[in-house]
């Protein structure tokens, strides 16, 4: 049987249950993003219109509509009261909202078979929050079908998403990716975390033009949600948090 998750308990487990990734994560170099921008891209208002003004007419893959069949009957039961945890990882960040929004169903998403490994053993064991679930799936899939399910989200997490630096690349982040209406269709708040200002700067901008009120500032990880956060602020790096109202 699970454990009632409270306060320094859920903390001290968590933790144990991921000081094999800490370890590791800690022996990497921790690398400040590097980049031709210093601001935001001056193309991103253009992009977000374009976004807006279209349909993203990409169809989701087969592995990805088996992964959401999964658990599309929790995320139904839970329709308007689920947070996602967006690029989970390992699941670290997962079990931690999921002491968070004790009364909430938590998912987490990732691609990588690797890392949710990690977090699969915990749950295996027992040792995971009983509202907290991992699903491997290509997040634009994820996206997609829980829209065309007509799903809402109370809260989307976006935790330290690779920030592709090259400005050629700015619509492959998030807050430029032809998803973006998909995204934002699920409703909710939003919650990004960065170690780059601007992307974060970037994520408000769109967010901002596509309507949604944003607040961007500077994050004191005082109780970090993942080990990227944790690892970054060891290292003395500015982190950044841009919070998207419903």
């Amino acid at each position: 049987m699970a454990r009632d998750y409270t306060g320094a308990t859920a903390a001290a487990d968590i933790s144990a249950a991921h000081v094999l990734t800490r370890k590791r994560i800690y022996r990497m170099v921790s690398r400040t993003v590097t980049s031709r921008q210093s601001a935001p891209h001056p193309r991103l208002a253009e992009i977000v219109s374009r976004h807006l003004e279209s349909t993203y007419r990409r169809s989701p893959g087969a592995h990805g509509r088996d992964a959401f069949a999964r658990v599309a009957d929790r995320l139904a039961a839970a329709n308007g009261e689920f947070v996602l945890d967006a690029g989970c990882g390992t699941g670290a960040s997962t079990f931690a909202l999921a002491c968070r929004f004790p009364r909430r169903f938590v998912l987490g998403v990732d691609k990588s078979a690797a890392r949710l490994a990690v977090g699969t053993r915990t749950i295996d064991r027992g040792a995971a929050p009983d509202n907290a679930a991992l699903l491997r799936c290509d997040l634009v899939d994820f996206w997609q079908l829980a829209a065309a399910a007509q799903l809402r989200c109370h809260t989307q997490f976006v935790l330290y998403p690779n920030p592709w630096p090259k400005p050629e690349h700015v619509m492959r982040r998030w807050h430029a990716h032809p998803v973006l209406t998909t995204m934002l269709s699920l409703g909710g708040e939003f919650e990004l975390r960065t170690n780059w200002q601007v992307y974060a700067a970037e994520f408000a901008q769109a967010l901002r033009h596509a309507g949604r009120e944003a607040k961007l500032e500077k994050l004191e990880a005082v109780d970090p949600l993942t080990p990227f956060e944790r690892k970054y602020a060891a290292a003395g790096q500015a982190l950044w948090r841009c919070l998207v109202f419903a």
